[in-house]
This record gives structure tokens, C-alpha cells and sequence, in this order.
């Protein structure tokens, strides 16, 4: 054999037993990390749902549509067991998540603020409908208690806090009119297709936190099927932002799989 051949071989050798030694190693590190109580999960799915006030306020006649769009989360849970048996736990971690949604309604002297043609704003009372799409990107810690119901069943509930890393909150009106200023002032007509753009992005509140509530059921030994609510307890805009009259939370059903090392 070559010289050359005989290094491609022994360098070959040499990285198949690093990769092994390190797999080995690997498998042993987790092996005690479980038997200390600690219990790792990385987690990938979908949230559906939207942003509501509640209850739905007279301002807004009708829902005319809805479509949640995709929205992702992705995130590694850790558990730790408090107790012999490994019934009760405290679970936390980080995930990574969208929260969109669009949707048409049509309102009766809802607060708006308006982009002309011309890039002039103004505000005051609409009348008429109203198109909102929201696509907000979350960096969110949980911290749920654990309570494992059966071999199969592990039920949580706590609350959760988010960090807005990216928000889009904007949409357009069209066919109606704006009451300048307030409910008695200047008309301004938008019909026959006329439409004006809106954007309250800047006023989203960067802090968000409510409850979340939900199960996992394990289907095989590392795989996991999961379902958890979430529902907002804070308003999505900041506290002096006053155009929008009433508070909006999020409210979301999330739905995944994930994997125990």
C-alpha cells in the first residue's frame, strides 16, 4: 500500500474511534444526568391562534375572516424531578416562537391612525372594514410545575414570559370613512377600492407573560406528542399607546413533538 494511502487509512481509523469514544462518552454524560433527576426534551411545533381582546368590544361589529397563519416554535425543555418516585417536577427551558395571525373584521368607531397616499397621518374614529396582520417572533422562558399523571401522561401548568425580538403589527383599511380627530369630526370618504395603511409596530410591548397549561404524552421511549395553551395576561401594546381603546392578549394552542435524550 502507499505511504500515501497508509495516512488516509490510519487518519480514517483514528477518527471513526474519536467519534466512538465521544458518542460513548456522550451517552454517559446523559445516563447520569437522568439518574440525577433531570430530564432533557428538544421540542418542534406549530402555534394556532391570535390576538383578542376580551370580551369583543361593540367597536368591532364582525369577524368577517381569520387565518392564523404558520407560526413555529422551536425549544429545549428541562425537568427536574423533586421527588424519589419522579412524579412531581419543575419544568423550564427556552423556546424560540412565532405568534401571527391575520384577519378581516368590519368596526364602528374603532381607533385608528392612518397612513395617507401622501404619507400624512391621521387619526381618529373608523368606520368600516378593517384588514390586520400580526407576526410577532418571541423568545419565551416557561416555568411549570410537573406532575407525571401515568407512565405515559406528564400534565404542566405556570406561567411563561416573553421577550419580543421582532414585531409586525399593521394592516389597512377599506371601504369606509374616518372621522377625523374624534366620532363628530371631518369625513373622510374610502370607497371604490380606496384603501389606507396602518402600522402600530413601534407600540408593541417588548414583555409579555400569562398561563400556560398543557400535556405530554410519550408514544415511544424518546419520542413525545405534546399539546399546551397559552393565554396572555398583559396587553400586546404599551401602556400609553391609547389609538386602540382596549386591551389585546395572546392567545395560543400549541401542538408538537418532542425528543428525551
Amino acid at each position: 500500500m502507499p505511504m500515501k494511502m497508509k495516512w488516509i487509512a490510519c487518519l480514517l481509523l483514528g477518527m471513526t474511534a474519536l467519534g466512538s469514544q465521544a458518542q460513548q462518552n456522550q451517552t454517559s454524560i446523559l445516563k447520569r444526568v437522568r439518574q440525577k433527576g433531570w430530564e432533557l426534551d428538544l421540542k418542534a411545533g406549530i402555534n394556532i391562534g391570535g390576538f383578542s381582546p376580551l370580551p369583543l368590544p361593540v367597536e368591532i361589529r364582525s369577524i368577517d375572516s381569520y387565518n392564523p397563519t404558520l407560526a413555529v416554535q422551536l425549544g429545549l425543555d428541562i425537568t427536574k424531578w423533586i421527588d424519589d418516585s419522579r412524579i412531581w417536577g419543575i419544568t423550564s427551558g427556552l423556546r424560540f416562537e412565532n405568534k401571527n395571525m391575520t384577519t378581516r373584521a368590519t368596526v364602528k368607531n374603532y381607533g385608528m391612525e392612518i397612513i395617507g397616499g401622501d404619507g400624512n397621518r391621521m387619526k381618529g374614529n373608523w368606520t368600516g372594514g378593517v384588514r390586520t396582520q400580526v407576526q410577532n417572533t418571541y423568545l419565551t422562558l416557561p416555568v411549570l410545575a410537573s406532575w407525571k399523571a401515568s407512565p405515559r401522561w406528564i400534565l404542566h401548568a405556570g406561567p411563561y414570559f416573553s421577550y419580543l425580538l421582532d414585531g409586525t403589527f399593521s394592516g389597512d383599511v377599506y371601504e369606509g370613512y374616518l372621522r377625523e380627530g374624534d366620532p363628530t369630526g371631518d369625513k373622510i370618504n374610502f370607497t371604490n377600492g380606496a384603501v389606507a395603511t396602518y402600522d402600530f409596530s413601534e407600540h408593541e410591548r417588548k414583555f409579555q407573560w400569562g398561563i400556560q397549561v398543557g400535556a405530554d404524552w410519550k408514544a415511544f421511549s424518546h419520542l413525545k406528542v405534546y399539546t399546551h395553551l397559552t393565554w396572555g395576561l398583559n396587553d400586546l401594546f404599551e401602556k400609553d399607546f391609547q389609538t386602540i381603546t382596549f386591551a389585546m392578549y395572546p392567545i395560543y394552542l400549541n401542538l408538537g413533538f418532542g425528543y428525551t435524550f
